[in-house]
């Protein structure tokens, strides 16, 4: 498969790129800036430098032209205020997902957050409020295409700890945490099973492989 990731050189996407490249599919990460080139390269992923913050729908497609799926692991990051949660974390979103769709690229995962379909407990950190409402709205905007084969991942809390390749996966996990490995794992099974389209999923660790959790999911 050819699979291009927006976010190249995010933390989630750089794992992806490694286990996608390693199995021998061809990728291709949207990166902002040049000097993350290298980090793509290592990662046997094709460094594609385009910024989806300013970038066009023709100019995003035109990266898109024949690949079989499409990923948004893209965000503002930490650090970043509440207006970039918005042009980043919704509306390059929207952006990537219509150049999927002018482009034919059926298969569209989207890397999203726990709480992103829910109005942010009172309380919230403003900017963490931001994040989740573009989230949730960007979420919303890929739901209601038909042209893309869509599925949503929400993991839960992000760590960095070694990937155990156990998972729990469900339309409701409660709250939890999940490595980044895992993410990416989880991530790469979802592209290879069409069962899961159509889905909105929440992903924190667990005691079932991914492949098997994917499965299930897909079967349910």
């Amino acid at each position: 498969m050819r699979i291009v990731i927006a976010g190249g050189h995010g933390q989630i996407a750089l794992r992806l790129e490694r286990l996608l490249a390693g199995r021998g599919d061809e990728v291709a990460g949207i990166i902002r800036r040049p000097e993350q080139a290298g980090d793509l390269l290592a990662a046997g992923a094709e460094p594609v430098v385009c910024d989806l913050e300013s970038a066009s729908v023709e100019d995003v497609a035109r990266h898109m032209e024949g690949a079989d799926a499409a990923v948004f692991a893209a965000g503002a990051g930490p650090g970043s205020g509440a207006a970039r949660k918005e042009t980043v974390d919704r509306g390059a979103a929207v952006l990537f997902a219509d150049a999927a769709e002018a482009t034919g690229v059926r298969r569209f995962l989207v890397v999203s957050s726990m709480g992103a379909d829910r109005e942010p407990p009172e309380g919230t950190d403003p900017v963490f409020a931001a994040y989740l409402r573009a989230k949730g709205a960007a979420d919303a905007d890929v739901r209601a295409r038909a042209g893309l084969d869509w599925t949503i991942l929400r993991p839960g809390r992000l760590t960095n700890d070694p990937g155990t390749g156990l998972i729990t996966l469900a339309d409701a996990t409660g709250p939890g945490e999940v490595s980044r490995d895992d993410v990416a794992a989880t991530l790469m099974a979802l592209l290879d099973e069409p069962g899961t389209v159509g889905r909105t999923l929440e992903l924190i660790s667990g005691d079932v492989p991914v492949e098997d959790a994917v499965r299930a999911i897909a079967n349910h």
